[in-house]
């Protein structure tokens, strides 16, 4: 990555690799939070000069820590600074809505030295949608500087009349301070002598209670806290295979830093830099990755997107009642209805969704009063979907734009080119897109099972017998006999959309799919058109639409591959699934900081390596889930709380011979498995069980 990112809950600061917020950088760096930037400009110098930068480290999103020194500084022959006798070391965290920024210099020359630091700020409260170019607008106006004893406020008032303002601090008394964010420190140190001093900088908005400012010692002891507390609620992986060890690592990791508490629970934004905020599709697919290793999230994803969930019709936000919002923004843009993210909701799959994580979630917890607690919100998606995600009442649930300002192509791959005829020709809205109708599908069996467990047998039946109809219409309109594949889509005129895609791949988890079916699904998905080594392609090669440099037409997207590996190992396809993953694993190794992009160029193994996509988020929460998904695949774990019962269909990578998974939380209780190899068997143990839940072991 050329840049540097930290977060923590709803605060997040980008950087370039010196530590720095150049002003005006075409890619918007800056410290944000609620949409807004409230750092624009941060440049450090030693006397004036721009240090050399020796190392800058992006392998922790909660912590950065970067290593300058100075040059060779020179006065007209007088020697001020040899090369290198500074060592500046830049290290950074946020906590509690607060950026620490620690300054340490130490001196390496022979005898004593004297300089100064300067730091030299900025801001302009810009909201993020202007920073990105993607909207211009009625805005406010900066109101001023305030500076009193160690600290430099920047004040400004918005088009939608709330005050903000940028707070900063420092712990050294400064050489020098400007009210137009020029602040100089002096020091003079001795051979071997360290100093350092911080910096804090807190956003303010409104006439919100301004938090305290805790000492730095003390925040990041509370922010260490934080991650051992997260680390003892999330299931142990052990396995002696350790590019997939550190993959699982760095996901749990990522997944930590990506999540945002809004006063529902904890619940994954999509992904850093520009999408740290609540995304119903990614938010829900994060959630239901995360399922094996910490159920919580999901009940915490659940109540946020409950909580904002459609209550009329809105044509400029694409709202209709009982919908489940797409993308929610804070800024100045959207508080002043100049965008319509307050929130937006032009996402055809983040309803159905909804409901399949809520039964999935409860098949894992087992927590039925959840279910009947959430019973106004499941019943206003399924009204959404029979009303008005099938407007035409043609039994498919379908996608068409209203808002002027939102997102034509409302299903995952929402790029203008993402649905394309195999003629090339795009296909045009309404569109009903096959993987919608599976979890659809899914959902409606998924809640009529619920309602069945709580006695109210007549609204199972309802929901069963619209999945069964559903089911049938699915295999007819979809199934396209010349190549032995689902449509990826259904277009205005209800013709196929025929292109091979991966889309219909997530229709294996739904198990909507008969046996013949669903072994013509995979066969395709693991054919050479579709895999190219390194995990399974957006669009199979030889399409008319497929590019391998494509955002969706050609390119693998980890996520995606593991939508269809939950199928796949739910289903028992397990050698097909570990093919799959093991090109993942391989593909990450390409990758910096063993961490999957968010996607990366659909190219196979004839470029010598997996090939980066440029603008790809990381880190990014389905992304980061992915690798949790793998260990759910490998051991085959589908607990079903309705039944008690756990299900497992457990196998290794050919590169593995264990793998041990400790403290999975199911029902009231916790399960531990290990699996290992013993003479090219696979032999499996459960040596732990307090669920009460019978264990069903599958070869």
């Amino acid at each position: 990555m050329d840049y540097r990112v930290i977060k923590e809950n709803d605060l997040f600061f980008l950087t370039d690799t010196k530590g720095n917020v150049p002003e005006n950088h075409y890619y918007g760096m800056g410290l944000y939070t609620k949409d807004t930037r409230f750092l624009s400009k941060l440049d450090l110098k030693i006397n004036g000069e721009d240090p050399v930068l020796l190392s800058s480290n992006a392998e922790e999103n909660f912590m950065a820590t970067i290593l300058l020194t100075n040059p060779h500084i020179e006065n007209d022959d007088e020697l001020i600074l040899w090369r290198e006798s500074v060592e500046i070391e830049r290290s950074r965290f946020i906590y509690d809505d607060v950026l620490y920024e620690s300054i340490k210099v130490k001196n390496y020359y022979p005898k004593p030295i004297s300089f100064d630091i300067s730091v030299h700020m900025d801001v302009d409260f810009s909201d993020m949608f202007i920073v990105r170019g993607f909207q211009t607008g009625d805005i406010g106006h900066r109101t001023g500087q305030t500076v009193e004893d160690n600290s430099l406020i920047y004040h400004y008032i918005g088009a939608d009349n709330v005050k903000r303002a940028t707070k900063v601090t420092w712990d050294k008394k400064a050489k020098s301070v400007s009210s137009q964010g020029d602040i100089a420190f002096d020091f003079q140190l001795d051979h071997a002598e360290e100093e350092r001093f911080t910096m804090m900088i807190q956003p303010q908005i409104g006439d919100l209670d301004v938090k305290e400012i805790i000492p730095r010692e003390v925040a990041i002891q509370k922010l260490e806290h934080s991650f051992i507390k997260w680390g003892e609620k999330i299931t142990k992986v052990q396995t002696d295979h350790q590019p997939l060890q550190r993959l699982v690592d760095r996901g749990i990791s990522d997944l930590k830093v990506l999540l945002t508490d809004l006063g529902y629970g904890q619940f994954p934004v999509a992904g850093l830099p520009w999408f740290g905020v609540p995304f119903g599709r990614d938010s829900l697919i994060a959630a239901l990755q995360m399922l094996a290793f910490n159920p919580e999230i999901a009940k915490g994803t659940l109540l946020t997107l409950a909580s904002k969930q459609g209550k009329k019709v809105d044509p400029y936000r694409d709202e209709q009642p009982g919908k489940i919002m797409h993308e929610i923004r804070y800024g100045e843009l959207a508080m002043t209805n100049q965008i319509p993210f307050t929130p937006y909701y032009g996402t055809i799959d983040a309803t159905p969704l909804f409901l399949v994580l809520l039964t999935e979630y409860v098949k894992w917890t087992g927590d039925l009063e959840f279910f009947v607690q959430l019973k106004d919100h499941i019943e206003s998606a399924l009204n959404w979907i029979d009303q008005y995600g099938d407007r035409d009442g043609d039994g498919f649930v379908e996608y068409y734009q209203e808002s002027a300002k939102g997102i034509a192509n409302q299903g995952w791959k929402d790029s203008g080119d993402s649905i394309v005829h195999r003629n090339g020709d795009y296909g045009e809205a309404p569109i009903a897109l096959s993987e919608v109708q599976g979890y659809v599908y899914q959902g409606k069996i998924g809640i009529a099972g619920l309602y069945e467990k709580i006695g109210d047998i007549e609204k199972a039946e309802k929901l069963r017998n619209e999945a069964e109809v559903l089911k049938e219409k699915f295999h007819q309109s979809f199934w396209m006999e010349d190549t032995q594949f689902y449509a990826i889509a259904l277009d205005k005129e209800k013709k196929q959309v025929g292109t091979i895609t991966s889309n219909p791949g997530h229709v294996l988890f739904s198990s909507m799919l008969n046996k013949d079916r669903a072994d013509a699904v995979v066969k395709t998905l693991l054919s050479p058109k579709m895999f190219s080594g390194y995990g399974i392609r957006t669009m199979g090669g030889g399409e008319a639409g497929y590019n391998p440099m494509s955002y969706h037409d050609g390119s693998i997207w980890p996520h995606d591959n593991s939508m269809i590996l939950l199928g796949m190992s739910k289903l028992g396809y397990q050698h097909d699934a570990k093919q799959v993953i093991n090109g993942l694993v391989e593909a990450a190794a390409y990758f910096e900081y063993d961490r999957l992009p968010e996607l990366y160029c659909g190219y196979g193994k004839e470029k010598g390596k997996a090939i980066k996509y440029p603008v790809a988020c990381s880190p990014q929460a389905w992304a980061a889930g992915t690798p949790l998904v793998f260990i759910q695949s490998l051991l085959g774990l589908f607990p079903n709380s309705l039944d008690n019962e756990i299900h497992l269909t457990p196998t290794l990578l050919e590169e593995m011979n264990f793998l041990k998974v400790e403290n999975i939380s199911v029902g009231g209780g916790q399960i531990s498995v290990s699996v290992v190899r013993d003479n090219n068997e696979i032999h499996v143990t459960v040596d732990k069980n307090t669920t009460n839940f019978d264990v069903i072991i599958h070869k």
